[in-house]
């Protein structure tokens, strides 16, 4: 017996109701094994995480680089507009400062961030797009702080991937510390990019703090 219109069509919004939660219970568990085990990390332990076999996730993501980007979608779009906003402000240098800061937040809520500023995502239009928005915005922001005396002269685009992959070592061994050691090293390295008066720092982790954020992050890992 065939199934009525009504009944076929409730199967089929039942169908897309379960694709979407696959969908979305993939993303997260990618989202959790990449900050355990790095972009390097297997399908196939994604798969195991997300609780689908890999055949339902290679439906959903055919390539690593597909669900790549669809984990850091949200963080491309937000690095977008921060480059873009930053680009906007009547003062180079505070447009400079404020687009790092925000670069380096986003990599301490996303752990592989900086390594998917540097990838090729050759299906992922937007994300592309996005990258190159923001690289272009900042290019441009670079060179006006530079022509407003404010940022070294020296300075070059790559100094942002050095600090990005700073930072990243700091968020992998400090632990429970790593958001406040983070802002702390962010804050020194702007320093060093500046020229002029000194601008204050976020207060560092206590020792105490820092040093039992190290050990359990070890316990963790290990």
């Amino acid at each position: 017996m065939e199934p009525s219109p009504e009944e076929a069509g409730c199967d089929r919004a039942r169908l897309r109701s379960d694709a979407e939660r696959n969908r979305a219970r993939i993303i997260e568990a990618a989202r959790t094994v990449y900050r355990r085990e790095g972009l390097s990390a297997s399908m196939a332990s994604i798969a195991r995480a997300a609780g689908v076999g890999i055949a339902t996730l290679f439906r959903r993501f055919p390539t690593a680089s597909d669900l790549v980007a669809a984990v850091f979608e949200d963080a491309m779009e937000a690095n977008r507009k921060a480059a873009l906003a930053a680009r906007e402000e009547p003062c180079a240098w505070d447009g400079f400062r404020a687009y790092v800061e925000t670069v380096c937040a986003l990599q301490a809520d996303n752990r592989g961030f900086a390594e998917v500023l540097a990838m090729s995502f050759g299906t992922a239009k937007g994300m592309e797009r996005a990258r190159q928005e923001a690289f272009e915005a900042f290019t441009e922001l670079v060179a006006r702080a530079k022509a407003e005396g404010r940022l070294q002269p020296d300075f070059v685009g790559e100094d942002l991937p050095i600090l990005l992959m700073a930072n990243a070592g700091v968020l992998a061994v400090a632990g429970d510390a790593a958001p406040e050691a983070s802002r702390r090293l962010v804050g020194q390295m702007i320093r060093g990019f500046a020229v002029g008066p000194a601008e204050a720092l976020a207060p560092a982790p206590p020792p105490q703090r820092l040093l039992r954020g190290m050990v359990r992050q070890r316990r963790t890992a290990g």
